[in-house]
């Protein structure tokens, strides 16, 4: 960092330069009134100081900062504070450590395609919000999906967003080039589908470590968007399976209405082909979010508080015929089938059978121990178990945590209700 630099913005004390563009430039920056560190974008002001200025990255500077504290969640990264004073202005950004997928996209450093899937099928619950909050990203590229760790990411980089609410602020040349939809090209209106393009272009990137509209000039590039199919990635890449040609390939259609109906869809079939890694045994995020967002339980939470489920549960396979708890033993875990069945034994005999989305141990959790496990829950096929321990509920945020607990009282409630009832038939 240079010396002369100024070395605090308001009441951030800037560290040091992460990165500079044309009309900003980002540092790594304490907030000293929280102690954490964040991301933050300044305004140059000899740029804003131009007539050309005000009228393009001005408005994208604005859009951004339109956003702050509207945004939340846990895989967009968030705007936290947005300063807008005259000849300059600055935004404060979550800052993620781990870079951007950019790392990633160069042969050598491929991730694995199960990995590749699991950043792409959060990526598809992130930009769905966004999309019901009125925001097409309308800027999907590596460079602005950030890694937390492991597959963990952060969409970042609203700044071109077209705000379907305030329409006035959409620019037609917006976006990074080798991302943009045919219909970005052609300046035609815009929804998700344009960011489901470009999702699908880095995507590809991800599986193959090369570009499905390779060209060395932008007429070039664009005649390649708007006119040539991409080569499979199945045939760039050993190993992948033809579902994988088969979901890129529809992402990525000339015709926006090819594309898939929802990004809900889109997740689906990604998670599906989840399931064809060769990290079978391993349980991924998108499989565990699936799981938790078909349960009756949850339906009163949002994927944000579902995404918090999934990281504070402890996740396993059990095969059949597998004792997962037994009568009398102390434990305290609240269970949930997220696949297979078990069956439920009190004293040997069967008292229920139970299938994905429900539950048991509920009692155990509730009392936090005290009190011993009242039956036996066996296995009947192969299950995929969400457990979680009051510890892990009790670090939720607070919303979770009240929404997952009126869940329980409620079902508490109606499991006593229909024991009142076998009683009084009995």
């Amino acid at each position: 960092m240079a010396d002369s630099m100024v070395q605090s913005i308001g009441k951030y004390e800037l560290k040091t330069e992460l990165g500079k563009g044309a009309s900003a430039t980002v540092y790594l920056a304490l907030d000293t009134f929280t102690g954490q560190d964040v991301a933050l974008k300044v305004l140059a002001p000899e740029v804003v100081s131009g007539e050309e200025f005000a009228k393009t990255h001005m408005r994208q500077f604005m859009n951004e900062a339109s956003l702050a504290g509207k945004l939340s969640h846990p895989h967009i990264a968030a705007i936290l504070e947005a300063v807008i004073s005259e000849g300059t202005g600055y935004i404060a950004i979550e800052y993620v450590t781990g870079g951007d997928l950019s790392q990633f996209t160069v042969p050598g450093r491929l991730m694995p395609t199960a990995d590749a899937i699991e950043i792409a099928f959060k990526c598809c619950g992130a930009l769905d919000y966004a999309y019901r909050q009125g925001i097409v990203h309308r800027d999907i590229k590596p460079a602005n999906i950030m890694v937390v760790g492991g597959t963990n990411i952060k969409v970042s980089d609203f700044g071109a967003a077209y705000l379907q609410r305030a329409q006035a602020t959409q620019i037609a040349d917006i976006g990074s080039p080798l991302y943009m939809s045919p219909e970005q090209i052609r300046a035609a209106p815009l929804d998700y589908h344009s960011d489901m393009f470009a999702l699908g272009v880095v995507l590809y990137e991800l599986f193959t470590g090369q570009r499905p509209f390779a060209a060395t000039t932008l007429p070039e590039l664009f005649h390649r968007i708007l006119d040539v199919d991409p080569v499979p990635p199945s045939k760039l890449r050993s190993g992948l399976a033809p579902a994988v040609d088969a979901i890129l390939l529809r992402m990525m259609h000339k015709r926006a209405e090819e594309r898939y109906p929802s990004w809900g869809e889109l997740a689906l079939e990604l998670a599906g082909i989840g399931h064809l890694s060769v990290y079978k045994r391993a349980i991924p995020d998108c499989v565990k979010f699936t799981a938790l967002r078909k349960i009756p339980f949850f339906e009163r939470l949002d994927d944000g508080g579902i995404w918090e489920l999934v990281h504070a549960g402890r996740w396993s396979r059990v095969p059949p015929k597998s004792t997962i708890v037994r009568e009398s033993d102390a434990g305290q875990s609240l269970c949930f089938v997220g696949a297979g069945e078990v069956k439920v034994l009190k004293e040997g005999r069967l008292l229920n059978v139970l299938g994905p989305g429900e539950y048991f141990g509920e009692m155990a959790f509730v009392k936090e121990g005290v009190i011993p496990r009242q039956a036996t829950v066996e296995s009947i096929t192969d299950v995929v178990l969400a457990e979680f321990e009051p510890s892990a509920i009790k670090n939720l945020t607070v919303n979770c945590h009240l929404e997952l607990t009126t869940a329980l009282l409620h079902a508490l409630v109606d499991r006593l209700a229909m024991a009142d009832t076998r009683m009084v038939r009995a």
